[in-house]
């Protein structure tokens, strides 16, 4: 053997002897070729090549184990005889002798690792080999068998590292998912938490904002479905509040209808609290970097769902309050127990003690509509307390503590229901509820009387009736017309051809009790002009202004020609 140099000596020996007289056979050489081979048919093949290097030997065909059985090693020698695949299974994993035509021996070498049988040699040979050939042909297998080993062991390894990586991928991934779902599940705990402790405490629209600001670090809001602001938590408040058209608010509800979940719209992130399909309020969020993730999200959602339960509670509690309340002022209307009003009244809120005014409102077209009853409610409404309302036919009844400004609410009503087509009775003041009943008769009376004159548009109070508070409502507007006539034709013509107001100043004399004084100080004229003025219609109606009934019949011809005829010429 020859020594060649290394890293640690500076010689090595060589022997002086040639290779081929080290290794004869070339199976050294062979098992470093076979040892670097990957491939296990590569093994066989290499081996079955180098038989006939061993002696006159022939390797007839090559094999190996599969799951399926045996299978023949392909590209060996093509001309070689047919050998039966079923003979070989016979072996039964054991070496044995197999038959071939014009083979005088053929003998089947297993190919054998720790696991059991890799594969087989078919060596043929035309006379039994003897011990060196023996020994030379269990070497080659032997070499071949742990080449194939190798190739096993080093798959085997390499499906071990690929599957063990396989799982420290999969570990990972299943890490990363816990930790996202342990940070979800805490974020979800902190938000179930958050909000059930709003409940909890009974908070309402204010303590949900507030807590989604908490959450989320985001401005937070409630609108009612049509806009209007009702809740703000976080900062940047707008001020004013921007007012949006009905046809853009009805679009946005319609756009984040569509949608499950919250829904993105300009710079706000937005849900419609809608707890059996009806929108009560949308709860959003602003958010104009676009910072908010699905945490955000999930946040909003459930808050949206703890706001659809508030404002459902919420409307539950005013049906249920509305109807106590109708049902009170209908009792009050048809008279009821004193008692029993003033405890039902205060547990709806309403302070029956204080006086009361009961007003009729009626505008055609109007009667069944909801619209109608809320433009009633906020015209209505001047007080601290709100008034009992209720629909009785096609007129609203309302019982208010405050009397009606003038036409301050008929001109409100009008602007809100866009149309001037309506009229309004009040009642005088009522200081108890037995008064109740008959003030609703004053405030139809007023109301008749107002649709029944010239100009039936307006408001009527029954304390400015005057004498026409006896004359009844029925009475037929052509009837007044001929009596006003008949009494003050003659003034009336005069005043409308002479530009004079003799009818109004004999109106205020009337109205004064024929004092000069008084009369004089309303007309705003001097006490002589009066006197002038009051001659003159003696003269111009011949009519005796001292005869007691002449004075009654001119006195209700004004009153007439003033409340019933708007004091038209």
């Amino acid at each position: 053997m020859t020594r060649h140099p290394s890293d640690t000596a500076g010689t090595e020996w060589h022997d002086p002897r040639p290779l081929a007289a080290l290794d004869p056979h070339g199976l050294l050489v062979l098992s470093h070729t076979l040892f670097t081979c990957a491939e296990q048919s590569e093994i066989v093949r290499l081996a079955m090549r180098h038989v006939s290097a061993l002696g006159p030997y022939h390797a007839e065909a090559g094999y190996l184990a599969t799951g399926d059985g045996l299978s023949r090693v392909r590209g060996h020698d093509a001309r070689a005889p047919r050998v039966a695949d079923a003979r070989m299974k016979e072996l039964g994993e054991a070496d044995g002798c197999v038959s071939l035509p014009e083979r005088s021996w053929t003998w089947a070498y297993g190919l054998r690792g720790a696991g059991g049988l890799l594969g087989y040699i078919l060596v043929s040979s035309q006379s039994g080999p003897d011990e060196q050939g023996h020994f030379l042909l269990s070497t080659l297998v032997g070499i071949a068998s742990a080449a194939l080993s190798l190739t096993v062991t080093r798959a085997e390894q390499r499906d071990r590292a690929g599957e063990l990586s396989r799982l420290r991928t999969e570990r990972d991934t299943a890490l990363r998912q816990l930790d996202t779902m342990r940070s979800e599940l805490h974020l979800q705990t902190t938000v179930y938490e958050t909000l059930a402790r709003v409940t909890a405490r009974g908070g309402g629209e204010d303590a949900i904002t507030q807590a989604l600001y908490e959450l989320t670090g985001l401005s937070a809001l409630v609108e009612d479905r049509f806009g209007n602001l009702r809740s703000w938590a976080g900062p940047d408040r707008p001020d004013p509040y921007p007012v949006r058209s009905s046809t853009h608010q009805e679009e946005m509800l319609r756009q984040v209808a569509r949608e499950a979940g919250p829904v993105r719209v300009e710079d706000r992130l937005i849900a419609l609290a809608r707890p059996r399909g009806d929108v009560l309020g949308v709860l959003a969020i602003e958010d104009p970097e676009a910072t908010a993730n699905e945490r955000t999200r999930f946040a909003l959602d459930h808050a949206q769902q703890s706001l659809a339960q508030e404002l459902m509670h919420m409307r539950e509690l005013a049906e249920v309050e509305t109807r106590l309340r109708r049902r009170l002022i209908d009792d009050l209307l048809e008279g009821t127990d004193e008692t029993s009003a003033y405890a039902r009244a205060e547990a709806v809120g309403h302070d029956l003690q204080r006086t009361h005014y009961v007003v009729v409102v009626h505008w055609p077209g109007n009667a069944v509509s909801s619209s109608f009853t809320r433009a009633v409610e906020q015209a209505t409404a001047t007080s601290a307390t709100r008034p009992l309302i209720t629909r009785r036919g096609n007129r609203m009844v309302l019982l208010t503590e405050a009397r009606p400004d003038d036409d301050a609410v008929y001109t409100a009503l009008a602007r809100e229901l866009g149309t001037p087509d309506g009229a309004i009775g009040v009642s005088s003041r009522c200081d108890s509820p037995e008064g109740i009943p008959r003030c609703y008769q004053e405030a139809l009376r007023a109301l008749e009387v107002r649709q029944n004159s010239r100009r039936r548009s307006g408001t009527t109070f029954f304390d400015d009736l005057g004498l026409y508070r006896i004359l009844g409502p029925g009475n037929d507007l052509r009837e007044l017309e001929d009596f006003v006539r008949e009494w003050l034709g003659r003034l009336i013509d005069y005043d409308a051809g002479h530009d004079t107001e003799l009818v109004e100043t004999l109106s205020r004399y009337f109205d004064c009790g024929g004092n000069y004084d008084e009369a004089a100080a309303a007309l705003m004229v001097h006490r002589s002009t009066l006197r002038y003025r009051l001659q003159r219609i003696r003269e111009i109606s011949h009519r005796d202004l001292a005869d007691v009934d002449t004075r009654l019949n001119l006195q209700v011809a004004t009153r007439v020609w003033k409340i019933i005829l708007g004091g038209r010429r």
